[in-house]
């Protein structure tokens, strides 16, 4: 028991659950578009997601205490640049204009973690950490495989980048929720500006305006259609029991399991209605 506790706590801790979570949303991106790319992207966007996340999770940490880290925190150092061998290796796969549009929300997520003026990171720039994180997903599951594809962005793809911004919003939500005790007064977070009741609300309205944008696009798809509402019910669910007070895994495992659940709700009705 002791061994499987260490085994998800790693898991967890290395980021590669998000970056499953990350691999599920450029899934149904390929799914609702019926995108042709190469396996690699997969292996592109999974490792660079690893990389990112753990750059920004662990970079000061390593830097600060480089002689001193736990034996978790080693195991996740090691991890980190075996996982960013394998994302140079996929690099070298992908066409230039791919590299490209990656790279600019890649700058983002190095912006996020390090000063860029006076000593200011993105994330610590009043009330923009949360749109800098749902910027960086939608771009990486939307955006990139687009673009790997040579898709054209017209106003369904353009909906669906905006529908994965808002969706991104409200699953970070519990996460700042969670983080009130912890975070900057300085950052002015959604629940630092509006409270936690009112946060609540506003991604109430934000999962609906999700789904009526649905119905705006050029051509919506059924199974897609019905997945997106049961998502959205199932991140009002989680959103509605969000408190400061969390169980350990609550949002780092159950909430960024969304996704991937999303995912199978779409898998199953692709099944039931085409």
């Amino acid at each position: 028991m002791k061994l499987l506790r260490s085994v998800f706590s790693f898991y967890i801790n290395s980021s590669t659950h998000v970056a499953l979570a990350v691999l599920a949303l450029l899934q149904i991106t390929v799914l609702e578009f019926n995108l042709e790319v190469s396996y690699s992207l997969y292996g592109f966007v999974f490792f660079g997601t690893i990389t990112a996340y753990n750059f920004v999770k662990y970079a000061g940490v390593a830097g600060l205490h480089h002689y001193s880290l736990t034996e978790s925190l080693k195991a996740i150092q090691v991890f980190s640049v075996f996982c960013f061998v394998l994302l140079f290796y996929f690099v070298l796969q992908q066409t230039v204009r791919t590299i490209i549009a990656a790279s600019f929300f890649g700058l983002l997520t190095l912006f996020y973690a390090i000063p860029l003026l006076k000593k200011k990171n993105l994330r610590t720039v009043t009330g923009l950490k949360i749109f800098i994180v749902a910027m960086v997903w939608a771009g990486a599951t939307v955006v990139v495989p687009l673009v790997a594809s040579g898709t054209e962005f017209n106003n369904t793809e353009l909906i669906v980048f905006v529908q994965r911004i808002l969706l991104v919003i409200v699953l970070t939500i519990p996460f700042e929720i969670r983080d009130l005790p912890y975070d900057a007064a300085s950052l002015l977070t959604l629940p630092q500006r509006l409270g936690i009741k009112a946060v609540k609300t506003v991604g109430y309205v934000v999962l609906l305006g999700c789904i009526l944008l649905d119905f705006l696009k050029d051509e919506g798809i059924l199974p897609f259609t019905i997945s997106l509402m049961v998502f959205c019910a199932l991140a009002g669910l989680f959103l509605f029991y969000s408190e400061k007070k969390q169980s350990r895994y609550f949002a780092s495992f159950w909430v960024e399991s969304l996704p991937i659940v999303w995912l199978g709700i779409v898998l199953l009705t692709i099944h039931f209605f085409m």
